[in-house]
C-alpha cells in the first residue's frame, strides 16, 4: 500500500490502512505538566522565557506534533500560543485558548474543547485539545503570552505536547518533510473524524464479509466466526448483540490467531476490544467502540500471510446471544501488506481488576518491534466518591528508565481534565465511561502518535497522587507488533571509569572533571542511583562498536537534568550529523538523572563496525557545559 501525496504526519492520520506498517526512524516523545518532585502539583507549565514569551515546547530535528493539550479556567487570563517552526523569527501561526475548534486549521473535530464542571466552585474549567498532526523539517517552539502556572481560582498552566521525533530524511520510507502552514488540505481527515462508529478506512471494491446470524454460545462454549488459508486481512468486525444483559462484555473473549502462531495475536474480553469494559454507557473512538444503537464496532486492520482464525469463548454462566456477527476482509491480492514492513494486529495479556499498593499498575509490558495503537484502562476504587484520576500514565521505552510519554492525571492521558466526572464522554481519539469520578474506564486511540518500540514497551499508571491509593486497574494494549527485537545493544561507556573510558579511546577537551550524583529518575520510583560523570565545556570523543549491517544507530545518554537546554553537535567519523543537535530543553532539579537519546541515520553509520563519536557543546541558555554520565549504543537491525 503506497503512501498518499501529503506531507508526513498527515498521511499517518488520514491513511488508516496504513496502520500496521512498522515506523522506522520514529521515536515518541511527550512534553508537559508534570511535578517535577514527583507529586500532583503538576499546575506550571514552562520551560524557560525568551524577551516576554514563556516557551513551553522547544525541539531540535524534524518531527511531527500530534496532540496539543491546555486547560485552565476560563475566566483566567486568555493566553495566545504561537507556533516558530524551522528556527524562524515570527510565529507560522497563533491561535488563542478560545478559538480552539473554530480557527482553521484547527477546527471540529480534529479540534475542540472540554467544558468541566464547576470543581467545588472554582469552576467551570476547560480544556482545549488539538489532534490536528503539524509537522516540521528541523525544529519546532511552542510559547505562550502568558505564564501557565498555579492551581488557585483564575490560574492553570495544565498541559501537554505529543510528538513524533524522525531520525532522518530516510525515516520510515517517507522522504517528504514539508513544515506546517495552516494551510494543508484536511478534507479527507475532518471526513473521516466525523464518521466516528463507521470504517474510516477507504471503500475496498473487493471487500469480502463471513457472517453469523443469531449466534448463540452456551455457558463454556465456543465458536469459530471467522477463517482463512493464505493472505489477507480482516478490516472490520461489527456486532449485534441481544439487549437485556451485558455479562458478555466480560464473559465473552475472542481470541484471534494470525499465521498459526501458537500463541493467540490477540485474546480479551469484548468489552475492552469493543472500548466499552464497563458497559454503563455506549461510546467509542474511531477505531473501535459501541454506536448509540448498540452496534459493536473494530476497524483496526488486521492482515495475515498464511491464514487467519477467529473466535469466541464464553467464559460465562450464562448464555451469550448476538443478532449478527459480521467479519469483512480482503483476500489475497486485495490486501496488498507487505510481510516485512508489517506488524500483526496484537493485544498485550489483559490486565485484570488488580491492585498495587504503593507502585504503578503495569497494564502492559510488549516485547519484540512494532508501535502502540490504542490504549484502554479502567478503575475501582473501595467505596464510590473517592476521587481516583490523579494517578500519572508513565510509558517506559526500550528499557529507557526516563518515561517517553507521561501524563499529569489519568484523565488527561485522554486529553480530559478534573478528572471524570461527567461520564459518558467521548471525541474521535479518546473517551470515558463510568459514575462520576469512580469507577471510572477510559480509551485512547493513537492513530497519528502511535508508541514506536524497538526491544520492548510497560505501560503504567500510578494509584492516586503518587501511588498512596487503593485502586484495582484493569485494562489492556492494541498494538501491531513482530516478535523480533528491532535493536541490538552493541556497546556501553561508562564515563568517569578509567578502563571504560580506555576501551572506548575517550578523551575530552575543556573538562571540568568528574563530579559524583545520587538521585532519582522520573519513573515514580524513590529508587536512588549513584554514579559518577564529566562535565565537558569543549568536545568529548569516543569509539564505539556497532553491527555492520545496523541501519542506524541509537545513542542513549544518562545524564544531569538540573540545569534545562543541554545542547550538542554530534559528529561520527569527522561528519557532523546534519538533521539535527542533541538538545533537551527540560530540567528536574529533584529528579536529576534523564535517559535521553540520539538517532543517528544510516547513512552515517552503514556497513560501518566501528565509530568515533564526538559531541561538542553548544551554550545555550543558563548551561555552562555537557554532562554525560553513561553511554548505551544500539545497532537498528
Amino acid at each position: 500500500m503506497t503512501a498518499s501525496a501529503g506531507p508526513k504526519g498527515l498521511t499517518s492520520m488520514e491513511r488508516f490502512d496504513l496502520l500496521p506498517r512498522l515506523r522506522r526512524g520514529v521515536r515518541v516523545q511527550y512534553e508537559g505538566s508534570i511535578d517535577k518532585k514527583g507529586f500532583n502539583a503538576d499546575w506550571d507549565w514552562w520551560l524557560y522565557k525568551e524577551r516576554d514569551e514563556w516557551v513551553i515546547f522547544d525541539v531540535d530535528g524534524p518531527g511531527c506534533i500530534y496532540n496539543f493539550v491546555q486547560h485552565r479556567y476560563p475566566d483566567s487570563e486568555e493566553p495566545t500560543f504561537r507556533f516558530y517552526f524551522d528556527g524562524e523569527k515570527e510565529p507560522r501561526f497563533e491561535i488563542r485558548h478560545s478559538e480552539f475548534g473554530s480557527k482553521a486549521p484547527f477546527v471540529s473535530p480534529l479540534a475542540d474543547a472540554y467544558l468541566g464542571p464547576e470543581d467545588g466552585g472554582r469552576g467551570p474549567i476547560r480544556v482545549v485539545r488539538s489532534f490536528v498532526p503539524m509537522p516540521y523539517a528541523r525544529s519546532c517552539r511552542i510559547t505562550s503570552d502568558i505564564r501557565l502556572k498555579a492551581a488557585a481560582k483564575g490560574d492553570g498552566g495544565w498541559g501537554h505536547v505529543m510528538y513524533h521525533a524522525y531520525a532522518g530524511l530516510e525515516a520510515d520510507g517517507e522522504p517528504d518533510f514539508r513544515t506546517f502552514t495552516g494551510e494543508e488540505e484536511y478534507g479527507r481527515l475532518l471526513e473521516m473524524w466525523s464518521g466516528v462508529g463507521y470504517d474510516p478506512k477507504l471503500a475496498q471494491a473487493n471487500e469480502q464479509k463471513a457472517e453469523h446470524k443469531s449466534l448463540k454460545l452456551a455457558p463454556g462454549g465456543g465458536m469459530r466466526v471467522f477463517e482463512a488459508q493464505g493472505a489477507g486481512s480482516v478490516s472490520a468486525i461489527e456486532a449485534v448483540p441481544v439487549e437485556g444483559s451485558d455479562d458478555w462484555l466480560s464473559d465473552v473473549w475472542i481470541r484471534a490467531v494470525w499465521d498459526g502462531h501458537e500463541r493467540p495475536d490477540a485474546y480479551c474480553p469484548l468489552g475492552v476490544f469493543f472500548a466499552n469494559e464497563l458497559g454503563l454507557n455506549h461510546v467509542g473512538v474511531l477505531s473501535h467502540g459501541i454506536r448509540a444503537d448498540g452496534t459493536c464496532y473494530c476497524y483496526f486492520p488486521m492482515p495475515y500471510w498464511d491464514g487467519a482464525s477467529i473466535e469466541l469463548v464464553n467464559r460465562g454462566d450464562k448464555e451469550a446471544v448476538f443478532e449478527v456477527w459480521e467479519t469483512r476482509f480482503l483476500a489475497g491480492e486485495d490486501s496488498r501488506y507487505p510481510q516485512k514492513e508489517t506488524g500483526y494486529f496484537r493485544t498485550s495479556d489483559y490486565y485484570g481488576a488488580q491492585a498495587s499498593p504503593g507502585r504503578d499498575s503495569v497494564i502492559g509490558k510488549i516485547e519484540g518491534t512494532g508501535h502502540l495503537v490504542a490504549g484502554h484502562v479502567t478503575a475501582f476504587t473501595r467505596r464510590p466518591g473517592i476521587i481516583s484520576c490523579e494517578g500519572d500514565v508513565r510509558v517506559h521505552i526500550d528499557g529507557n528508565w526516563t518515561p517517553q510519554v507521561e501524563s499529569d492525571g489519568s484523565e488527561s492521558w485522554v486529553c480530559y481534565g478534573w478528572g471524570f466526572p461527567t461520564p459518558p464522554e467521548q471525541n474521535p481519539s479518546s473517551a470515558y465511561d463510568g459514575q462520576p469520578d469512580n469507577p471510572w474506564s477510559m480509551v485512547r486511540l493513537c492513530a497519528g502518535d502511535v508508541y514506536p518500540f524497538r526491544q520492548e514497551l510497560v505501560f503504567g499508571i500510578e494509584s492516586g497522587e503518587f501511588n498512596n491509593q487503593y485502586i484495582r486497574h484493569s485494562g489492556i494494549l492494541f498494538y501491531y507488533g513482530v516478535d523480533e527485537p528491532g535493536m541490538e545493544l552493541t556497546d556501553e561507556l561508562n564515563v568517569g571509569d578509567p578502563a571504560s573510558e580506555g576501551i572506548h579511546e575517550y578523551r575530552a577537551t575543556g573538562d571540568l572533571g568528574t563530579y559524583r550524583l545520587e538521585s532519582a529518575y522520573e519513573d515514580g520510583t524513590n529508587r536512588a542511583l549513584k554514579d559518577i560523570g564529566r562535565e565537558i565545556e569543549g568536545r568529548s570523543s569516543f569509539v564505539v562498536s556497532v553491527r555492520p549491517d545496523n541501519a542506524g544507530v541509537r545513542l542513549r545518554r544518562r545524564s544531569d537534568q538540573i540545569t534545562g537546554r543541554q545542547r550538542a553537535n554530534v559528529y561520527v567519523d569527522g561528519e557532523q550529523v546534519a538533521e539535527r543537535s542533541w538538545y533537551f530543553a527540560d530540567r528536574n532539579p529533584y529528579r536529576r538523572w534523564l535517559e535521553d537519546e540520539f538517532d543517528i541515520p544510516a547513512s552515517y553509520t552503514a556497513g560501518k563496525s566501528d565509530l568515533r563519536i564526538e559531541l561538542e557543546y553548544v551554550q545555550d541558555g543558563e548551561t555552562r557545559s555537557w554532562n554525560e554520565f553513561y553511554y548505551w549504543v544500539y545497532s537498528i537491525l
